[in-house]
């Protein structure tokens, strides 16, 4: 089996660190490894699998050095520059910011959901909203067996998902502190507004979730809407996720098709109160499932409640299982 040299773009951040994390936790082929940030992070030291690192800054001879593999997340105007570099010199750039989601040439892949579309990726393959990614989870099995006629998402989302400054406003709002980050306090409150404002009135994380759903779905026609709230968790986005389906179905059934799709943990058990929380989800790779029901209301309705660790499945997890499913495929070449 070959060995893979791979790189961390952005790797000092918050998403950065994940990295490390979740590839600590796997046995990769990899030989070599780099570590890339801007001049302010160069220099820095990075203990990984107990060798030292030294950040080095981003250039465009970064990649002059034959490596496979690159995991971006520094930002989109960072994506937008280097990954056409780094993808020149034959390198597979998987880019976890926006820049590259929506472009028709590069495929939005969450392992679990769409790995064919990993196949036709022209050097860039982009990683969802971390928002996104838990919600497809979620639908994919529903939309093999029953069909996807409308979803509505209503999302809780962490402040980590804003970075380090949402997290500090929320650790620094607990003290009384005004919120640096965000335009009103985070903590005792919830903001229904994250990215900015579009003309028709959704923000663009709300864009997103309809564009990105589409997209990874292969559904473009899909009736789907979307408002996110910033709520004042530290890690774990939650989301209440009403879906009219096409064909009818069996409760019981539907909850068997959840429990037995790769990824997902089914957490459903009212009389015990058992039910997925952002406190038990924080840390795991899985997306949890629960408050499953008949939406009454309508035909074919049914209500999930679907919470996963965003800085873990929502970004850098996803991110490294993409890695993962595309070694296995150069190796089976």
């Amino acid at each position: 089996m070959k060995n893979y040299k791979l790189a961390i773009v952005g790797a000092t951040g918050m998403v950065g660190n994940t990295f490390l994390k979740v590839l600590e936790g796997k046995s990769l082929p990899i030989s070599e490894f780099f570590f890339f940030a801007s001049s302010k992070s160069a220099g820095k030291t990075i203990t990984f699998k107990d060798k030292n690192y030294i950040v080095e800054e981003l250039s465009e001879s970064s990649f002059d050095r034959g490596i496979d593999i690159a995991l971006f997340s520094a930002g989109g105007s960072t994506s937008l520059k280097y990954a056409p570099i780094a993808a020149k010199k034959g390198c597979v750039v998987i880019d976890n910011s926006s820049a590259w989601r929506m472009d028709p040439e590069v495929p939005l892949v969450v392992p679990e959901v769409n790995p064919e579309d990993m196949k036709w990726n022209k050097g860039i393959i982009a990683n969802p909203n971390c928002s996104t990614t838990q919600a497809v989870v979620a639908l994919k099995p529903l939309q093999e067996k029953y069909g996807l006629k409308r979803v509505i998402y209503s999302t809780y989302q962490s402040v980590s998902g804003a970075g380090m400054g949402g997290y500090k406003d929320l650790e620094n709002g607990i003290k009384g502190e005004a919120p640096a980050k965000f335009i009103y306090p985070i903590a005792g409150n919830c903001i229904p507004h994250i990215d900015v404002f579009t003309e028709n009135g959704y923000t663009k994380e709300e864009v997103k979730m309809i564009e990105e759903t589409r997209k990874i779905l292969g559904l473009p026609n899909l009736r789907v809407t979307a408002t996110t709230v910033r709520v004042p968790v530290f890690y774990s986005h939650s989301e209440s996720i009403n879906v009219e389906l096409e064909k009818p179905f069996d409760l019981d059934e539907l909850k068997q098709t959840l429990k037995d799709f790769p990824g997902i943990i089914v957490q459903d058990d009212p009389a015990n109160n058992l039910y997925p929380m952002p406190i038990t989800a924080t840390d795991k790779d899985e997306v949890f499932v629960g408050r499953i029901r008949r939406d009454e209301s309508v035909d074919n309705g049914v209500n999930l409640w679907v919470v996963a660790d965003n800085i873990r499945k929502g970004a850098a997890t996803n991110a490294v299982q993409i890695a993962e499913k595309l070694i296995n495929q150069w190796n089976e070449e």
